[in-house]
């Protein structure tokens, strides 16, 4: 199923006008998620919204927004208040001005969205406005306005479309002297740097985030795998710590040999996740296993489940589970 468009509009440059729609470029719906239960039910807990003072329900309808202006003291703006003071920017992106990439603070970025022409129409005028900020090799600053507030986006050329990102309010960012200005100043002596360069250099590489893995979604994945198999879980045994660095120095050269000895195996498991990657890739959202179903079907899959330690845990596709 297409994804949905988190907005719709318009697209503006001076004169140069064209529909858009804008999507999200990231998600978190392939993560594991879970339900709070009942422990001595297994059912779902219900969320009620309830007068804070006389315990009652309240429903929707007599739900309003306040703003707390005391203990017990709040303001309150009801709906159509709001919509008087909306944005007359809601339906638009207007860039006002270019900027450098390389000005754009990362602290201010929020989320990025792909933003692509919406319909038959417009595409001239899209490609006119992306090929104008990729020849200027700048950034352009716009205004669009979800979920009845205004953000700044920085739209800039992404292949064949473009990218934009939210960017935040200086407000909204603080800052680092009242966080760094306990840090001591510290002297450091031309070898200890030198070592810690060349660590450095034994890890560098390219940039490949399809090689990274989530090691924590992998273990929750495998532990559900395992409780729906019957097979029975192992505690965790509680791993022995480094203790304290007494020597820096010794540290350093110490972790420099170790990365020299680990090289050429961080090597050959990089080339493994990239050929079982590149095998196969599971598209959409990865779903858990299926119900075991039959006599005797938990105990078989658990046998058949212990001697295997997959790097992968299983997971079937959305057709599969439907056609079962």
């Amino acid at each position: 199923m297409a994804p949905r468009a988190n907005w719709k509009g318009f697209l503006r440059l001076s004169l140069v006008t064209c529909p858009v729609a804008l999507y999200p470029a990231t998600s978190d719906t392939e993560k594991v998620s879970f339900n709070q239960i009942n422990r001595k039910t297994g059912h779902r807990i219900k969320y009620l919204k309830v007068d804070a003072e006389t315990g009652d329900e309240v429903t929707s309808e007599d739900i309003v927004k306040g703003y707390k202006v005391d203990t017990d003291t709040y303001i309150e703006v009801t709906k159509d208040e709001l919509d008087d003071i909306a944005l007359d920017s809601t339906h638009t992106i207007e860039i006002d001005e270019f900027v450098p990439k390389a000005d754009i603070d990362n602290r201010y970025l929020i989320r990025p969205y792909y933003l692509v022409p919406d319909g038959k129409v417009g595409h001239d005028a899209y490609a006119v406005i992306r090929e104008t900020i990729r020849s200027m090799d700048k950034v352009a600053i716009g205004r669009v306005v979800l979920t009845n507030r205004e953000h700044i986006i920085a739209l800039e050329p992404l292949e064949s479309g473009l990218m934009g990102t939210l960017l935040r309010y200086p407000y909204e960012v603080r800052s680092e002297k009242e966080y760094f200005d306990d840090i001591q100043d510290v002297k450091l002596t031309k070898d200890m740097l030198d070592l810690a360069k060349h660590i450095v250099e034994k890890k560098s590489g390219a940039f490949e985030p399809e090689l990274f893995e989530d090691h924590y979604e992998t273990a929750l994945i495998d532990l559900i795998n395992k409780k729906r198999a019957g097979t029975p879980i192992a505690a965790k045994s509680t791993p022995k710590t480094g203790g304290n660095v007494i020597n820096l120095m010794d540290a350093l050269k110490k972790s420099l040999a170790s990365e020299k000895d680990a090289a050429p195996a961080a090597k050959v498991a990089k080339e493994a996740i990239k050929a079982k990657k590149s095998k196969k890739r599971v598209e959409g959202q990865r779903e858990m296993l299926l119900p075991i179903s039959g006599k005797g079907g938990k105990e078989a899959a658990a046998k058949e489940a212990a001697p295997k330690k997959a790097d992968k845990p299983v997971r079937t596709t959305a057709r599969a589970k439907k056609a079962g």
